[in-house]
């Protein structure tokens, strides 16, 4: 059963320090939208219903956390009753990494040393050496990999490379369906959006940009 408590719901968390892209991450898999100014998150949940055959409904829980860690009961709250973790850092900050290390052993250690479903990160993938990245793949690989047993991946939500790769993998973690990660993605298009704005007359000399 998952530990969110209920057969039909399952809750992923998102953890790492302040400022790696975990919040990018999630809006540019969900909305397909990256912005560029960095906003602090205080905590945010995204939640989203699907019909599985035969099953009834599952829902799905996403939740985004803070980097500061401002309040560790809540935290330790989450990690207890969540699913399946992300640990994300970024390529670029070798600290951010070291902050994924604390964080696994914190939840080791808060699930009684039982193996906890979780998947490593590394966001910003789209960087290279000259642009900044500090941490290699393979180096990071081996020890997710080859010391913790955990999955890894890297994804780039400016570029949207394999952020879906990032949601496969958590939730072949929790044992969904492959189609569940399908309809996860098209569940972009459920988002409200804004209302479209009226043509111009066409005797009108004038363009119209779509945002």
């Amino acid at each position: 059963m998952p530990q969110s408590g209920s057969p039909n719901s399952v809750r992923l968390v998102f953890l790492g320090a302040a400022g790696v892209g975990k919040s990018a991450l999630i809006h540019r898999f969900l909305h397909d939208r990256f912005e560029l100014k960095y906003t602090r998150t205080v905590e945010e949940l995204h939640v989203l219903e699907y019909d599985m055959a035969g099953s009834g409904k599952m829902r799905l829980e996403i939740l985004d956390t803070s980097g500061s860690y401002s309040f560790p009961a809540m935290r330790e709250l989450c990690i207890r009753h969540s699913d399946a973790f992300a640990l994300v850092y970024a390529v670029d900050d070798p600290g951010s990494f070291e902050e994924v290390r604390r964080l696994r052993d914190e939840i080791l250690e808060l699930r009684g040393g039982k193996s906890a479903p979780i998947t490593v990160v590394g966001s910003k993938a789209d960087l290279t050496e000259a642009e900044g990245r500090e941490l290699l793949t393979s180096n990071v690989m081996a020890i997710v990999e080859g010391e913790w047993d955990a999955n890894f991946v890297e994804a780039s939500a400016r570029t949207g490379g394999n952020t879906g790769g990032v949601f496969r993998a958590l939730l072949q973690q929790v044992n969904l369906p492959h189609r569940l990660s399908l309809a996860v993605g098209s569940r972009r298009d459920t988002v409200p959006r804004p209302a479209a704005k009226k043509r111009p007359p066409l005797k009108k000399n004038s363009s119209c940009i779509l945002s």
